[in-house]
């Protein structure tokens, strides 16, 4: 594999000693581990990007999760492994990530920005109930008062609320959980690795429960599959009676890497969509802007009915604030000038 002559150069992402674990119990079965060393664990995002943050922190590449659509599944050809099933089973594992952070956060160039994660893959999936390396790593941030953001669909979350709540005493954090929809068969199958959407509100109740203010960002927004109005209303009721204190919708999109997959699992599971899926994104990796704009004001409409509204800057769930840029003409009947608020979408890391 790729990262076998990474740790020949100064440039290296890891360092030579990888031991790869396959392991076979119930948990983790057909899941192969990568344990390598990082270099470095806390990353610059590329300076094109459009997210509010500049620094994450990625303790895993990979991501057990399965989601068909994840758009971080492009990262793992960089290393030569497959986007479909081998990201979902090919895990890589910083296993240094929490004594580097501690050692990177203590270096004098470091300024102490806000640092996010969960923005690659998730750093609550299953691996961590194996590996652990998410309490070290909020220790070191809390005991250097480094404001950070975590973006997740594991409830594994919960283990570490006692270091959420010391973290947030001392420091800005910000948590936000991923929840899509909550049509159950729609679940199994395009998220099968995760925990249900009921289980993330869970989250949700018990994190602003406990004092640690909790956004959704209600992603993805799925056409055809997840974006009646019925559905879009179910989601959002079920989003502000958790207590959380945002929504944010994001519509479907599909990079390189991701779209094979997601178009594959399409025809699969709902070939009668195939043909208007590939008329919707004929033109690149994003759904049309008039679509976007009319989920997003579909959805804040909803959350202002039930009391709850979209982020903004400065808020704990550090998701970037609604896109100002102007878009092509709308369609029919879904005039911009009604939509002041633009989509929100996340650029690949």
């Amino acid at each position: 594999m790729r990262w076998d002559n990474l740790g020949e150069s100064p440039s290296a992402l890891f360092g030579a000693d990888v031991v790869s674990r396959t392991v076979d119990t119930p948990e983790f079965r057909g899941i192969t581990f990568h344990e390598v060393r990082a270099r470095s664990i806390v990353n610059r995002v590329p300076g094109a990007s459009r997210m509010p943050f500049e620094w994450t922190v990625n303790p895993y590449r990979g991501c057990s999760h399965a989601c068909v659509y994840c758009f971080a599944r492009k990262t793992h050809s960089y290393l030569d492994l497959d986007t479909g099933q081998g990201f979902d089973s090919q895990i890589v594992v910083k296993v240094n990530a929490p004594a580097l952070l501690r050692r990177e956060l203590a270096a004098r160039r470091w300024r102490g920005d806000h640092i996010a994660m969960g923005t690659n893959v998730d750093c609550y999936q299953r691996a961590e109930g194996r590996y652990g390396l998410m309490p070290g790593i909020l220790t070191a941030l809390r005991d250097h008062a480094n404001p950070f953001s975590i973006l997740t669909k594991g409830t594994l979350i919960l283990r570490d609320l006692t270091l959420l709540q010391q973290a947030a005493a001392v420091t800005d954090i910000g948590i936000s959980v991923s929840v899509g929809f909550l049509d159950r068969e729609l679940w199994r199958t395009v998220e099968p690795g995760t925990p249900a959407p009921e289980r993330r509100l869970e989250v949700v109740r018990t994190l602003t429960a406990h004092g640690i203010p909790c956004g959704v960002l209600m992603a993805p927004v799925i056409p055809f599959l997840g974006d009646s109005p019925e559905q879009l209303r179910a989601t959002v009721r079920a989003v502000a009676e958790a207590g959380a204190g945002s929504v944010t919708p994001l519509v479907l999109h599909l990079r390189p890497g991701a779209r094979e997959w997601f178009m594959a699992w399409l025809g699969h599971h709902h070939p009668h969509l195939v043909r208007r899926y590939e008329a919707m994104y004929a033109d690149g990796a994003y759904a049309p802007k008039w679509y976007q704009r009319r989920i997003t004001r579909q959805v804040h409409e909803l959350a202002a009915e039930y009391g709850i509204g979209p982020a903004h800057p400065g808020e704990a769930r550090r998701v970037p604030p609604p896109d100002t840029t102007p878009g092509p003409a709308t369609s029919p009947g879904d005039e911009a000038s009604h939509h002041p608020a633009e989509p929100t979408q996340l650029t690949l890391l």
